[in-house]
């Protein structure tokens, strides 16, 4: 396995930067968002309750998942350096993603609700196929070898309010809908309830959640 896997390459995306919210002016900016649409450069993410930001959340992931995947010989790719940076713009994080060519692209996220109702995990495709019908299937399978491996790991169930059986289609992310290689959104629990808020603010459990997505990902690379 070893030989194979340093031949592949991942990008990691993870979602939103620190000083988003003090550039208003930048990430307020339109860029393309895919299917002829725009949208923000970037926003802000959401938070708990007790103020632990999303971006922090999401870097920490990232880099835990990136020494993982390093450890198994992959090259990663991240679509930021830093967690007290500006964006990168959706639009360039995709960008990212395509020009590296690589077997995988996941996003690292935290989802949100109004009502803070709603538990669990799930994980996000392009509605459309932007890059053709067998970047949609690699990327279905993507999806699902790191929904079995997260389900796996105990750490977070599958979402109980959205989605059906942890998968989500969407036509309004610019990262799924300009992403030509397989590519999957992972909202890796809902920070606006009490009960995931403290499962993703616990540094063991964002280990552990890495852990299983570099499971899944090791999982999806053997197979193709």
């Amino acid at each position: 396995m070893g030989s194979r896997m340093t031949k592949k390459v991942v990008v990691i995306d993870p979602g939103h930067n620190g000083a988003n919210q003090f550039n208003p002016d930048i990430i307020k900016q339109q860029v393309p968002a895919g299917n002829g649409t725009t949208k923000d450069c970037n926003t802000t993410g959401t938070q708990t309750a007790g103020g632990y930001p999303e971006y922090t959340f999401n870097w920490n992931v990232a880099n835990r998942l990136k020494d993982q995947l390093q450890a198994k010989g992959i090259t990663v790719v991240m679509t930021r350096d830093s967690n007290d940076g500006v964006g990168p713009c959706v639009d360039k994080r995709a960008q990212i993603g395509n020009d590296a060519n690589p077997a995988a692209v996941i996003s690292i996220h935290g989802d949100s609700t109004e009502n803070q109702q709603g538990n669990g995990f799930y994980s996000s495709l392009a509605e459309g196929a932007p890059g053709g019908a067998k970047v949609a299937g690699q990327s279905l399978r993507l999806a699902r070898d790191l929904n079995a491996a997260i389900s796996a790991s105990g750490v977070m169930s599958t979402a109980d309010y959205i989605g059906e059986n942890g998968i989500l289609t969407r036509s309004d992310l610019a990262g799924l809908n300009l992403s030509t290689v397989p590519t999957v959104l992972l909202e890796l629990g809902n920070m606006s309830n009490a009960t995931d808020a403290r499962i993703m603010t616990s540094e063991a459990n964002q280990s552990a959640l890495a852990d299983a997505i570099a499971k899944g990902t090791i999982k999806y690379l053997i197979g193709q």
